[in-house]
């Protein structure tokens, strides 16, 4: 069977896994990719004696399972297998010990393990709270959140270049003394913004909350209570802050470990960026999942069902691919791969389930959706069971396997992995296995623009529903434009109400069955489970309480809600009445031209030190205080200096008189290097190109500006990225912003926001 890849999926493998030469050429084609990634993994088996034949017959299964796109791999794996670099694992948790040593040591495998594609996990409890004393010292502690205002900055520092960008978790007990601060932490969107947060609840707070009872807070390096809060009061600030930016997150962390497959090597405190991984300290985990979109069949009576023999092969070969994954994995640290095959937890999860769903007929917010959902995971479950059992008898147990829950057992369950299952988020995967949904998310919209050459407007519409619509002879384009300019269906004539039903969206379903299709899924995954609880922009602090506690009564181990609209860099919204100064029209966008030259116009001289001498920039700005023109001079400069700077400066002031963003092109001058370096006032000048870019940040940058750079923003991507989602698409409920790499609309799913234009993602 040949590799059938849609035009985003080759658009995404291109840019982020492909290989490249020095000058960024791609030099691999998909099959190559994968052909790779499938010999990396089956080469594994050579360690247990297996023979040529047998490796090679197992390498040509998973070519098989990965082109025919019934099960990939996260991205690291993709990206990295049978490469130098080799870092094959998702997710990380590190321990925060209360000392500085510590504290900086994990900062440091931080940087390393973002550096090789890895997200990061943190449970900041153990430090000691702000303003206690520090007796070696004499001074006082700052407190958790300090430190992951350090972490954070450290992670902007670290980029991960065009593939996975530095994302973390950080997690506080609900008994820490600083619990109240760092609930708030983040109500400022623009801080600490490499991070989630999660409040780490105890089964002693819910039950005080459930008897209206104030409860006790712990220092953790004096283990002694130093304080008590009113645990409704507290539990109600977590809501607000939910309700208000979708943060922090809760984990039932007792909850979690009640479910500890090893509880003799400690309690686990931190999960991976999106919550879905608990895991003991310097574990990884390496995740993959099955593409339910790919596993229906066709009845004789023309119906659709589950094919559940190829869901059985595809598990039992996903378990062997992950298993094997542990033995190749290069990992970032000596401490890391040490914890990792000490229990060589794998995370299985699914892709596509609504469109499994929509392929079967069933509407997502059902209780027949519920119950297919128990079923579907629960064999899954099953499956790789009984597949780790057969790796366990042939390979060996996981090293940690005396003393765990298997071992416990009548009769020993001889287990080759502590943990099989988690739902993770599928960020671009989804994409490259597409058309799939996301993770076990609902559809997100069911048709949107695209803009082609000469800003002529492509429909883009779900496959199944196209298939479906012309199969029932109510296709028409001005019928799919309709549906282009709207979040649902549910108030478009023409369209059969049954078809209706089936084709609902993330705004059309009510956080209650949100909640239930999680803890449907969770009751068969041994980790946790990646889903985004969504509310609409009108639901109450007491919509996001009951959701909340529902996630809690049905043993849920942890929940993420998104109310549509709450963070401020959501400037494109659904909605039919009048936008609000922060929220943007992209209805009727302009063409850029450049502001004329007003009569009069002010400005300011600059003067800064250069290897090349010193550079003097001014800036002026119009009437109004928009900047309008930027002017460089030096004076030991000539012949192509000279030019080079002029041009530099024309484009500059192109830009400013044209509403370009002014952030943006500082990105784009901000450290350019030459031979020449230099310092000025203890800062490092790369360049001229560099000087100038700072010179601009410092004379421009400032919240005053912020509204209208934002606005001229969106104006400039129109013109700029004629190939992306724009107009309409933009305009869903379920847009965040726009996406930096491309210019295509940025959703919030699973925990994260993801650009189904170019693969972009950023939990």
């Amino acid at each position: 069977m040949s590799l059938q890849l849609s035009e985003n999926a080759l658009k995404v493998l291109e840019k982020r896994y492909l290989k490249k030469d020095e000058s960024g050429k791609v030099i691999e084609t998909p099959e190559e990719l994968f052909l790779r990634v499938s010999k990396a993994i089956a080469a594994a088996d050579k360690l247990y004696k297996k023979t040529d034949s047998e490796v090679n017959a197992l390498a040509e299964a998973f070519y098989n399972a990965m082109t025919q796109l019934e099960f990939v791999p996260n991205s690291p794996c993709l990206m990295n297998a049978g490469r130098e670099l080799g870092q094959l694992s998702a997710c990380f948790t590190l321990p925060v010990e209360d000392s500085m040593e510590s504290i900086f040591e994990t900062l440091k495998a931080t940087a390393m393990i973002h550096k090789s594609g890895g997200g990061t996990g943190f449970s900041f409890s153990r430090l000691r709270p702000k303003c206690s004393v520090v007796r070696t010292t004499g001074g006082v502690a700052s407190g958790p959140v300090s430190f992951m205002r350090v972490y954070d900055a450290a992670t902007e520092a670290v980029k991960q270049g065009g593939t996975r960008r530095g994302a973390n978790m950080g997690i506080l007990r609900v008994d820490h003394p600083d619990i109240l601060q760092f609930i708030t932490c983040k109500e400022n969107n623009k801080e600490i913004t490499n991070f989630n947060i999660s409040v780490a609840i105890t089964e002693e707070f819910m039950r005080r909350l459930a008897e209206g009872k104030d409860y006790e807070v712990i220092d953790p390096h004096t283990k002694k209570a130093v304080k008590r809060l009113n645990s409704k009061e507290v539990f109600d600030l977590i809501v607000k802050q939910a309700h208000k930016n979708g943060e922090p997150g809760i984990i039932f962390i007792d909850r979690v470990n009640q479910y500890n497959p090893t509880p003799k090597l400690g309690n686990m405190e931190s999960t991976n960026p999106c919550g879905e991984q608990p895991l003991l300290p310097y574990e990884s985990c390496d995740l993959g999942s099955i593409n339910l979109a790919r596993g229906y069949k066709k009845t004789t009576s023309g119906n659709f069902e589950i094919d559940w023999d190829k869901l059985k092969q595809t598990t039992r070969l996903a378990v062997h691919f992950l298993d094997n994954l542990i033995d190749v994995n290069k990992f970032p640290l000596p401490e890391i791969e040490k914890a990792t095959k000490l229990t060589r937890k794998i995370g299985l999860g699914v892709m596509g389930w609504a469109s499994l769903l929509i392929r079967l007929g069933i509407p997502y917010d059902s209780e027949e959706a519920v119950a297919l959902a128990e079923k579907v995971m629960g064999f899954i479950l099953n499956e790789a069971t009984k597949k780790s059992q057969e790796l366990g008898k042939e390979k060996g147990t996981f090293p940690a396997f005396r003393g765990s829950i298997y071992d416990k057992k009548e009769g020993g369950m001889k287990m080759r992995n502590a943990t099989l299952t988690t739902i993770a988020p599928t960020g671009t995967i989804s994409i490259i296995a597409g058309p799939c949904s996301s993770g076990i998310e609902p559809l997100f919209a069911i048709s949107y623009y695209r803009n082609v050459m000469d800003n002529d407007k492509l429909v883009e519409v779900d496959p199944l529903f196209e298939e479906i619509a012309k199969e029932r002879r109510f296709y028409s384009r001005e019928l799919m434009e309709k549906i282009a300019e709207k979040s649902s269906l549910k108030e478009i004539d023409g369209i059969p109400e049954d078809v209706k039903r089936i084709f609902v969206t993330a705004h059309d379903i009510s956080p209650e069955w949100h909640v239930r299709m999680q803890a449907a899924f969770q009751k068969y995954v041994h980790n946790a489970t990646s889903k985004t609880i969504n509310f609409p922009h009108e639901a109450t602090i007491e919509d996001v309480r009951k959701s909340y506690s529902l996630a809690y009564e049905l043993c849920c181990k942890g929940i993420t809600i998104y109310r549509d609209r709450s963070r401020e860099e959501q400037v494109l919204n659904v909605g039919t009445t009048a936008p609000k100064a922060q929220e943007i029209s992209v209805t009727a966008p302009k063409e850029i031209a450049p502001r004329p030259r007003p009569e009069v116009i002010i400005g300011t001289t600059t003067k800064v030190a250069t290897g090349c001498g010193n550079l003097y920039v001014t800036i002026n700005v119009d009437e109004e205080g928009r900047p309008f023109e930027l002017f460089t001079q030096m004076g030991k400069a000539g012949g192509c200096a000279a030019s080079q700077l002029e041009a530099i400066g024309r484009l500059v002031s192109l830009g400013f008189r044209s509403g370009i963003e002014v952030k943006s092109m500082i990105d784009q001058l901000r450290n350019i290097r030459c031979p020449s370096p230099s310092w000025e006032k203890g800062q490092r000048i790369f360049s001229c190109a560099d000087a100038i870019a700072r010179v601009i940040e410092k004379r421009l940058v400032n919240a005053q500006e912020k509204s209208e750079a934002l606005e001229t923003s969106m104006v400039a991507m129109k013109h700029s990225y004629q190939d992306e989602h724009l107009l309409a698409d933009l305009k869903h409920a379920d847009i965040v912003g726009v996406c930096p790499d491309c210019g295509g609309a940025l959703r919030h799913e699973e925990g994260c926001v993801k650009c189904h234009a170019c693969g972009f993602s950023k939990c």
